[in-house]
């Protein structure tokens, strides 16, 4: 029998997890501003329409079957969602792949807790689900998009959601490989920006470069952006949001632990920031306003998988880290690789996810995450507390991601690409004039442009 005190300290946690929710959905606005600015003013309301369009898509694929495959098995005393709605669907024990329960939130253990959660889960996913349109900007086909936002609802974040968050095998590996606590994302670098982030580089690869982009001899060209303050409006958009994303997933507002982890993803993106700010100049002699805004974004992705673990020396550190990482894969991305990325997702949220991932090995103190996957009951450790099994665990996430999740989504694309007519790339003719009128019938900017 509860009492009065534990139920009401159950009801703020899940109003927080509702807070924390509507925060990270509101980070939809600021992918929105920071790609349409960063894209040019032809297909400003394309690219505006895929960031508005993809909450929709996602969330229904997510609402019918996602949820549950994910997270069907799901359950935590700290809001009130004692129970799971479901079970196992693809495997049992330690090696459980898929759950199922609560299809369409319809139900008998569908109580507000677990409407309180998915509403929190749906704005995750619908993260993942926008990383691409910033990669595929400017030619991705309108009907092929859609196929896409419905399909990383219902199947594509799942999948790996449902091996970590959800409760399945990659997270129960300190069990079966006594790989340290299993592997751990506080936030999401991995299971939201890193997975988003390969989906997006697949997206680039199959559909090429922008008409333009590079010369006969494959030099790179700059085709800027039409609205860089719009793109900083976006990023401070994101960093307000990003407060939801990683500060609410104590899953409890009576967990103070949500201070440190707020704290510390503020640092990273300053020093994210400020780091993109002096490597840049550095480097081309401009305190490229672009690079700015990936700098303190790429320190928001690598922040959020260890922002609860580690100190806030720590996270400056890693702020610094992604910043010149982000800029060094731009460049790399570009130049080496001669992938066209307009706003530079696949540097700032699959480089970077990637790096958040593996400083949870690094970097955690042991300060807190006792109990954590159900390890032992000392807090997650890095080797900087001479802990190298946590780093084992999270490499085997990364390669999960690189090796698994990364050839699903290619495949998709390239089935996609094969089996649509015309391909998933927009008419040449239609690039060039911009997608605006021939794919959306208006204009952004109907006078200027």
């Amino acid at each position: 029998m509860q009492s009065e005190v534990q139920i009401l300290g159950t009801q703020i946690n899940l109003l927080w997890v509702v807070i924390g929710a509507a925060l990270v959905v509101f980070m939809q606005a600021g992918f929105a501003l920071v790609e349409t600015g960063f894209t040019r003013a032809k297909h400003a309301a394309h690219v505006v329409s895929t960031n508005f369009a993809i909450f929709g898509l996602g969330f229904i694929g997510f609402f019918l079957v996602g949820f549950p495959l994910a997270f069907g098995g799901f359950s935590t005393s700290l809001i009130g969602m004692d129970q799971p709605v479901g079970g196992a669907l693809l495997g049992s024990g330690n090696w459980i792949f898929l759950f199922k329960g609560g299809w369409a939130l319809s139900g008998g253990g569908i109580t507000p807790a677990v409407l309180g959660f998915f509403l929190y889960m749906v704005a995750f996913m619908d993260t993942v689900a926008t990383i691409p349109t910033g990669s595929m900007a400017e030619r991705w086909k309108w009907s092929s998009f859609t196929i896409w936002g419905v399909f990383c609802g219902a199947i594509y974040y799942p999948l790996f959601a449902a091996w970590t968050w959800g409760g399945g095998w990659l997270s129960k590996t300190w069990d079966t490989m006594s790989l340290g606590a299993g592997y751990v994302d506080f936030a999401g670098s991995g299971v939201v920006h890193a997975v988003g982030g390969v989906a997006a580089l697949a997206g680039a690869i199959v559909l090429g470069p922008r008409i333009g982009k590079f010369g006969a001899d494959g030099t790179p060209r700059a085709i800027p952006g039409h609205h860089i303050p719009m793109a900083m409006l976006g990023t401070f958009i994101l960093l307000f949001g990003w407060f939801g994303f990683n500060a609410a997933s104590t899953f409890a507002a009576t967990d103070v632990q949500f201070a440190t982890a707020a704290t510390n993803t503020a640092i990273a993106a300053a020093f994210g920031a400020i780091a993109a700010m002096v490597y840049i100049t550095k480097r081309t002699g401009k305190p490229d306003p672009g690079m700015m805004v990936n700098g303190m974004l790429a320190g928001l992705v690598a922040i959020t998988a260890p922002c609860a673990f580690v100190a806030p020396w720590a996270a400056a550190v890693i702020g610094i880290i992604a910043a010149v990482l982000a800029i060094e894969a731009v460049f790399f991305i570009e130049r080496k690789l001669k992938l066209d990325d307009p706003v530079g997702a696949i540097a700032v949220h699959g480089v970077n996810g990637i790096f958040g991932v593996l400083a949870v090995g690094i970097f955690s103190n042991g300060s807190y995450g006792a109990g954590w996957n159900g390890s032992p009951t000392k807090g997650i450790e890095g080797i900087i507390k001479g802990d190298w099994g946590q780093l084992g665990a999270q490499a085997l996430g990364v390669a999960v991601i690189l090796c698994v999740i990364f050839p699903i989504a290619y495949g998709f694309f390239k089935i996609q690409n094969k089996i649509t007519k015309g391909g998933i790339r927009s008419a040449e003719e239609d690039e060039i004039m911009g997608l605006d009128l021939p794919e959306m019938g208006v204009k952004a900017y109907p006078e200027f442009t």
